[in-house]
Protein backbone atom coordinates (compact mmCIF):
# COMPACT_ATOMS: atom_id res chain seq x y z
CA UNK A 1 0.00 0.00 0.00
CA UNK A 2 2.82 2.38 0.78
CA UNK A 3 4.13 1.73 -2.71
CA UNK A 4 0.88 3.02 -4.20
CA UNK A 5 1.03 6.07 -1.96
CA UNK A 6 4.59 6.85 -3.15
CA UNK A 7 3.52 6.53 -6.79
CA UNK A 8 0.53 8.81 -6.17
CA UNK A 9 2.70 11.41 -4.43
CA UNK A 10 5.26 11.26 -7.25
CA UNK A 11 2.55 11.72 -9.90
CA UNK A 12 1.05 14.67 -8.01
CA UNK A 13 4.43 16.36 -7.72
CA UNK A 14 5.04 15.77 -11.44
CA UNK A 15 1.60 17.24 -12.13
CA UNK A 16 2.48 20.38 -10.10
CA UNK A 17 5.74 20.75 -12.03
CA UNK A 18 3.95 20.41 -15.36
CA UNK A 19 1.24 22.85 -14.25
CA UNK A 20 3.95 25.35 -13.26
CA UNK A 21 5.67 24.83 -16.66
CA UNK A 22 2.36 25.29 -18.46
CA UNK A 23 1.70 28.56 -16.60
CA UNK A 24 5.12 29.87 -17.63
CA UNK A 25 4.51 28.92 -21.28
CA UNK A 26 1.07 30.61 -21.20
CA UNK A 27 2.65 33.76 -19.77
CA UNK A 28 5.30 33.76 -22.51
CA UNK A 29 2.68 33.28 -25.21
CA UNK A 30 0.51 36.11 -23.91
CA UNK A 31 3.54 38.40 -23.64
CA UNK A 32 4.52 37.64 -27.24
CA UNK A 33 0.93 38.11 -28.42
CA UNK A 34 0.79 41.48 -26.73
CA UNK A 35 4.04 42.53 -28.38
CA UNK A 36 2.90 41.43 -31.83
CA UNK A 37 -0.41 43.28 -31.44
CA UNK A 38 1.35 46.43 -30.30
CA UNK A 39 3.86 46.33 -33.15
CA UNK A 40 1.13 45.64 -35.73
CA UNK A 41 -1.00 48.58 -34.61
CA UNK A 42 1.99 50.87 -34.20
CA UNK A 43 3.24 50.09 -37.69
CA UNK A 44 -0.19 50.43 -39.30
CA UNK A 45 -0.94 53.99 -38.23
CA UNK A 46 1.47 54.96 -35.48
CA UNK A 47 -1.20 55.98 -32.98
CA UNK A 48 -2.27 52.61 -31.65
CA UNK A 49 -5.64 52.77 -33.44
CA UNK A 50 -6.94 49.99 -35.61
CA UNK A 51 -8.61 50.44 -38.97
CA UNK A 52 -8.49 53.41 -41.31
CA UNK A 53 -7.08 56.80 -40.47
CA UNK A 54 -9.56 59.55 -39.72
CA UNK A 55 -8.85 62.81 -41.49
CA UNK A 56 -10.32 66.14 -40.57
CA UNK A 57 -12.62 67.91 -43.01
CA UNK A 58 -9.97 70.55 -43.62
CA UNK A 59 -7.35 67.92 -44.42
CA UNK A 60 -9.67 66.20 -46.88
CA UNK A 61 -10.42 69.53 -48.56
CA UNK A 62 -6.71 70.33 -48.89
CA UNK A 63 -6.04 66.89 -50.38
CA UNK A 64 -8.94 67.29 -52.82
CA UNK A 65 -7.76 70.75 -53.86
CA UNK A 66 -4.24 69.45 -54.44
CA UNK A 67 -5.58 66.59 -56.56
CA UNK A 68 -7.72 68.99 -58.62
CA UNK A 69 -4.62 71.12 -59.21
CA UNK A 70 -2.65 68.06 -60.36
CA UNK A 71 -5.37 67.10 -62.83
CA UNK A 72 -5.62 70.67 -64.11
CA UNK A 73 -1.87 70.62 -64.75
CA UNK A 74 -2.16 67.34 -66.67
CA UNK A 75 -5.02 68.70 -68.78
CA UNK A 76 -3.10 71.88 -69.52
CA UNK A 77 -0.10 69.87 -70.69
CA UNK A 78 -2.31 67.76 -72.94
CA UNK A 79 -3.95 70.84 -74.38
CA UNK A 80 -0.59 72.50 -75.09
CA UNK A 81 0.98 69.49 -76.80
CA UNK A 82 -0.21 68.11 -80.10
CA UNK A 83 -2.14 64.99 -79.25
CA UNK A 84 -3.29 62.82 -82.12
CA UNK A 85 -6.95 62.30 -81.38
CA UNK A 86 -9.44 60.30 -83.36
CA UNK A 87 -9.62 61.32 -86.99
CA UNK A 88 -12.66 63.22 -88.10
CA UNK A 89 -14.83 61.43 -90.60
CA UNK A 90 -14.71 62.81 -94.08
CA UNK A 91 -17.99 64.16 -95.33
CA UNK A 92 -19.03 62.92 -98.75
CA UNK A 93 -21.10 65.11 -101.00
CA UNK A 94 -24.58 63.93 -101.95
CA UNK A 95 -23.63 63.77 -105.64
CA UNK A 96 -20.61 61.54 -104.89
CA UNK A 97 -22.74 59.27 -102.75
CA UNK A 98 -25.29 58.89 -105.59
CA UNK A 99 -22.55 58.05 -108.13
CA UNK A 100 -21.13 55.35 -105.79
CA UNK A 101 -24.59 53.89 -105.22
CA UNK A 102 -25.31 53.81 -108.98
CA UNK A 103 -21.97 52.09 -109.66
CA UNK A 104 -22.71 49.49 -106.97
CA UNK A 105 -26.16 48.81 -108.44
CA UNK A 106 -24.56 48.35 -111.86
CA UNK A 107 -22.04 45.85 -110.42
CA UNK A 108 -24.80 43.83 -108.77
CA UNK A 109 -26.87 43.89 -111.98
CA UNK A 110 -23.85 42.50 -113.83
CA UNK A 111 -23.46 39.70 -111.21
CA UNK A 112 -27.14 38.80 -111.49
CA UNK A 113 -26.95 38.76 -115.28
CA UNK A 114 -23.98 36.38 -115.18
CA UNK A 115 -25.90 34.07 -112.82
CA UNK A 116 -28.91 34.08 -115.13
CA UNK A 117 -26.75 33.28 -118.16
CA UNK A 118 -25.10 30.34 -116.40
Amino acid sequence: MSNLQEIQDELQSKRKELQHELNRIDAAISALSGLSRQSATASSNGAGHTGRRILSIGARRRIAAAQRARWAKVRAQKKGSVVAGPKKHRVMSLDARRRIAAAQRARWAKVRAQKKAA
